[in-house]
């Protein structure tokens, strides 16, 4: 912003920390949903809760939205098309890792994908400082190895974070092509398409019982709809560096959540790698308000 005076830039300030408050809310209510999609498992399995996730996600995204068909390019629809892929492989890899090794863990694991993208894409020395605190956290968080988990765990987790960088890198070209969350909308109903036949193939009827959809329908909510839709928000305002680091706020929400609905308990070693991450994360954020609020305040001389 170039308007002079200090309204100007109280304003640039709150604009910057707004597109962070919604990757916040979002991480908050993705790793709940998370938990919940445990204590779902046992009566649906991973790709039925998949399944059930993204197909709930869509309807009421594409009621709500309403998106129009016409009108945009081949381009455009290459766009939604690859971020429905990302979506449903995101979920899905990450969901058969969550049946196999615990819900922090997986996470853990999982934001290596986002920190990887921090690294690439930034341009300013101090971010890749960030990003390496962040990446010191999520080990310690880890409890130093992952020598003891499943395998096949850990490789599903390690894909889901490939994915989950896609996805960052297709959530902002999808909101900068469609309006509002109409882009979103069709990327999840391309999700929920593709994902449909392998719900069906390994839970069956169990998708039709009152309480799983029930289930289902809140993890879709949590998990699908209130996060997506935040972050796509604020991938229009947040460049994919600061949002890739402040990703690295998940296991510590992952682990939170693990505790109130799992009862997983933190230990000491945990906690300070909650602490490593979350000085990553407010260091990603004063960075990125520093950063706007230097061209507005050089702008008002």
């Amino acid at each position: 912003m170039t308007t002079a005076g200090t309204g100007g830039r109280r304003g640039g300030s709150l604009g910057s920390l707004g597109p962070v408050g919604l990757v916040l809310a979002g991480g908050i209510s993705v790793q709940f949903g998370g938990a919940l999609a445990v204590t779902l498992m046992p009566r649906a399995g991973a790709l039925g809760v998949v399944t059930l996730r993204l197909l709930v996600a869509a309807i009421v995204l594409l009621i709500v939205c309403r998106p129009r068909l016409k009108g945009y390019s081949r381009a455009d629809w290459g766009t939604v098309v690859v971020f429905g892929i990302t979506m449903g492989a995101m979920n899905g890899l990450f969901y058969e890792s969550v049946d196999r090794i615990p819900l922090g863990a997986a996470v853990t694991l999982e934001v290596l994908g986002p920190l990887a993208l921090s690294v690439i894409a930034s341009r300013r020395l101090v971010n890749l400082v960030w990003a390496g605190l962040a990446l010191a956290g999520v080990f310690l968080l880890g409890g130093g190895g992952f020598g003891d988990l499943d395998p096949a765990g850990v490789a599903f987790a390690l894909g889901a974070g490939a994915m989950w960088a896609a996805y960052i890198v297709f959530s902002a070209r999808t909101g900068r092509r469609f309006p509002q969350a109409d882009g979103l909308a069709l990327a999840m109903a391309v999700a929920a398409l593709l994902f449909l036949p392998l719900g069906l193939a390994e839970s069956g009827a169990k998708l039709t019982d009152p309480v799983t959809i029930g289930l289902g329908a809140g993890v879709a909510i949590l998990s699908s709809v209130l996060p997506y839709t935040l972050e796509l928000l604020a991938l229009r305002r947040l460049p994919a560096s600061t949002f890739a680091v402040l990703m690295s706020l998940e296991p510590a929400i992952a682990a939170t959540a693990g505790f109130l609905i799992l009862d997983q308990a933190l230990t000491a070693v945990q906690s300070a790698a909650i602490a490593l991450v979350i000085a990553a994360s407010m260091g990603a954020v004063r960075t990125q308000v520093g950063r706007r609020k230097v061209p507005a305040e050089a702008g008002a001389l």
